[in-house]
Parts: structure tokens; sequence; C-alpha cells
């Protein structure tokens, strides 16, 4: 189990080929005994689940190295015929999940004990999917005594102390099983759960229970609904206004009816010593439209009637497609007011240009005009691998300074239709994320690059700030 948990990025692998080759031969080696066959055949199979290239293909060519030269001539598709809600599915857990409906939501400020779950690498956002394999006995036994009871549980946000040494969790936020499956896998116990995440806590104490199992103790996290200012202005505009003769008008469009509402709205500010503008500044309905704009710039395929309505929601939905590190996504978590969370998000879609890779912070990968949507999550989601981990992956058109590793592969692909095939800092040799390619000739885009948000670090660029080589993104 041990060198299960090695194959980090598997199918989806890394680049450290020579150990994940190691890794696979001895992990085939063991099953081969356990099945009484003692023969170390990578093709065994085995073979059809962890083979990188067909049975005909040379055991070197799955680490062969490649320049990527198709960015270099991609173009964006007029037209995308792929459907989107097959990633959104998470198809490769299996079809046949038991799935739970209603919610858990606990009272605002009130304390709860939570079971903490283990070895988690992300900062989940309240209404963002998480998917999960876990085989651990101990990851296993709280995850099944979790479904016959309130299927939450808690994801803690670690982040570097003062210091920049150990990790610690001061928030975190609690998460909910929907879909959950157990089954056994060549005699390892193993569960597949589709959770969501709920509502952000602060973490009071953290203790380990004797079975290993971490249990939190956790404050719930409000959210500050902001009134108003001129709610009570408006009522008095009403009254001293007379409505014009209805009209019967050609059909309008967004923008003129979003200039329409905005109009109406902040008429009253007329009455008040402060300009509209300073008013629109904290209006979640102007806040909502505007970052709606930036994200059409990300994404011209988005379709308004995919995001929520309601700015807590859509707040959060924006916070968990932003392709931000770790210590940008908790700020945000740490936000309490959906008004805050927006003007947030719109300071850093108006500023990020570029993301770069994390480990050289000067090598450009993609820009964000080269993002889109290739699932109803948007242009970033969570995906797991077989081995349990989870990577956050951003759809994009284009990317440069990649190598490609090894050769493509159809296994356990996150997006139905594509082959998969690793990607790496052609700088550094970081693992950067894959290279989807459509396996049928009909099938757009015929081919896009899924980065994982880990290894990618937004950039503003150089004398934008007035001081040079200050290109790292903060709030």
């Amino acid at each position: 189990m041990a060198l299960r948990l090695s194959l980090s990025n598997y199918p989806l692998l890394d680049s450290n080929s020579g150990a994940t080759r190691w890794a696979l031969d001895c992990k085939q080696t063991a099953m081969a005994a356990e099945r009484g066959g003692g023969d170390n055949n990578i093709h065994d199979d085995m073979g059809n689940q962890l083979q990188l290239v067909p049975e005909n293909e040379e055991e070197e060519e799955d680490d062969m190295e490649t320049e990527d030269r198709d960015s270099e001539d991609a173009e964006k598709p007029s037209i995308i015929n792929f459907d989107p809600s097959l990633p959104t599915s998470h198809a490769y857990l299996g079809s046949d999940m038991e799935e739970f409906h209603g919610r858990t939501l606990h009272d605002e400020d009130s304390v709860q004990n939570l079971p903490v779950l283990p070895h988690a690498a992300l900062i989940l956002i309240p209404g963002q999917t998480l998917p999960l394999q876990l085989f651990r006995p101990q990851e296993v036994s709280m995850f099944r005594n979790l479904v016959s009871h309130d299927r939450t549980f808690a994801v803690l946000a670690h982040s570097p102390d003062a210091s920049g040494g150990e990790l610690k969790a001061e928030f975190g936020t609690t998460a909910e099983i929907y879909a959950f499956r157990e089954e056994q896998e060549y005699g390892i116990e193993t569960v597949k759960i589709k959770a969501i995440g709920r509502q952000r806590f602060r973490v009071h104490d953290i203790r380990t229970q004797a079975d290993g199992i971490r249990q939190a103790k956790v404050q719930i996290l409000p959210e500050r609904i902001l009134l108003d200012p001129l709610s009570a202005l408006q009522l008095l505009s009403r009254v001293h206004t007379h409505a014009s003769p209805t009209k019967h008008t050609q059909p309008q469009s967004q923008v003129q009816r979003c200039q329409n509402y905005r109009r109406r709205k902040l008429y009253p500010a007329s009455m008040t010593p402060w300009p509209p503008w300073v008013y629109a500044l904290y209006d979640s309905e102007t806040l909502m439209s505007r970052v709606k704009r930036q994200l059409h710039e990300w994404d011209e395929n988005l379709k308004d009637e995919s995001l929520p309505t309601n700015a807590i929601d859509f707040s959060y939905r924006v916070a968990a497609c932003l392709p931000i590190d770790d210590a940008l996504r908790l700020q945000l978590l740490r936000i309490g007011s959906a008004i805050q969370r927006l003007r947030c998000e719109l300071d850093i879609m108006d500023r990020c240009t570029s993301l770069c890779c994390k480990q050289c912070q000067d090598t450009e990968i993609t820009t964000k005009n080269e993002i889109f949507s290739l699932s109803l999550y948007g242009p970033m989601a969570a995906y797991v691998n077989p081995h349990g981990y989870v990577h956050e992956t951003l759809t994009v058109y284009k990317a440069s300074n990649l190598n490609l590793i090894g050769r493509p592969s159809t296994l356990h692909s996150w997006f139905p239709g594509y082959a998969w095939t690793i990607a790496q800092c052609r700088t550094c040799g970081s693992h950067m994320g894959w290279k989807f390619s459509a396996v049928k000739k009909d099938l757009s885009p015929p081919r896009f690059w899924g980065l994982t948000r880990s290894a990618l670090l937004p950039t503003i660029p150089q004398g934008e700030e007035g001081v040079e080589g200050s290109r790292l993104l903060c709030l």
C-alpha cells in the first residue's frame, strides 16, 4: 500500500519517470505474486490499468521526453461539442455510487466536533466538489461511520506559520458526502466519495484519537450580510417619482439591462453627499455584473445561467475557479462578506495577466486569455487519481514552455474521449499538468492543456506596480 501512495499523479503521472517506472514494476510484481503468477510481467492483467503505452511499444518510450509544439499552432475553436457534464459526473469513480439527498448546515457561530480529512493538501471552498479515493484502513473506517451519521467532515486549510516552517491550520471548510461507494480492489478495502464544501470554520483545537483519526473542535463562521445603504432612500425616491407610460421597446441586451438596473438602483445617491460610484463599489449586483464581465473575458463560452444568482454562492463559485496559489485562496476563505470577497476577486482578475511555473517564478506557462471552461464547474475543478491524490485542474487552450513525457493514454481520463500526456516545465522539470488530445477527429477542441493549480503562480507584468521585478500578485 505504501507503493500505491507514492504514485501521486497516476494515471496523470508526474515526470519522475524513473521512480514511477520502478514503483509500477514493484507494485505489479507484488500483485502478480498475490495471484500466484510470480512473474515480473508488466503487461499482464494489471497492465490494463497501469501501462502507459500499448503492449507492442518498447518500455523505454514511456520515459521519452518531447518538446510540445502544438501550442504554437493551436487556435480557439469556434464551437465546443464536448459534453461539459461529463467531467462533473466523475464517472471514473464508478456509476453505481450510493447517493444521498438533503444538506447538513450547522448554526452560525456554533461549536462542532468533526473528524478531519487526513492527508489533505488543498483549500476547499464552500460549494466546491471534492472527489476522494481512500484506502488506508483508518480512513475507510472513518468514512464508513460518517455515512451512517451526518456525513460531514472537516477539511483543514493549512498554511505555513510565521517562521515559514511547520504547517498550521486556523481555518477550514466543512464538507458533506453526497455520493459513496465501497469496494475491494486486489484485497484492499477502498471507498470512493463525492463531497461538497459547505461552511467555513475557525479551528479551536485538534486532538488525535486512539485509532489515529484526528478530531477538530471548530466554530462555524457566519456570512455577514451588508445592508444596502440606499435602501431607505429608494422608498423615498419612489414616492417622489412617477412611472413613465409603458412603451413597446426592442428587447434589451444584458449590458443594457444592467445599466438600467444600476441607474435605477443608484438614483437615490443624488440625495446624498456622495456620488453614485461610491455606492456602486459596495453594491452586490454591480459587483457581480463586473465579475461576470471579467469571467466572459476569461471564458467566451461561459453561460450566465450556469452561475449562481445569490451573491454569497456566486462569490464562492468564482473563488473556486480562480487559478491562484494557496496564500491568496486562504485570504479569500477568511473573508466573511460576499461583497468584500467579490471586491478582492475583481482585484485578482483585473491584475492577473499570466500564470507562471511556481517553482521557476519566471517561466510563463499560459495567459488568462487562454482559459476556458470544459466543465459545468467552470475552468477549474478538482479531480482525484486512483491513488487518492486530488488535483485542481485548470483547462487552457494554449500552454508554452512545456515538455511532454511518455505517450498519450486514455486510462482513467478525467475528460472522457481525450488521452492525457504528462507535461512538465521545460526550465526546471516540475510537473505542471497534462496535455489532453481528442481520440476522435470530430471532437472539439481537438486538444487542450490541464494545468494543476498547485504548480501555478499568478503574476502581473513588470513595471505595473512601479517597481521593477515586482511580479508576484498580492492583495
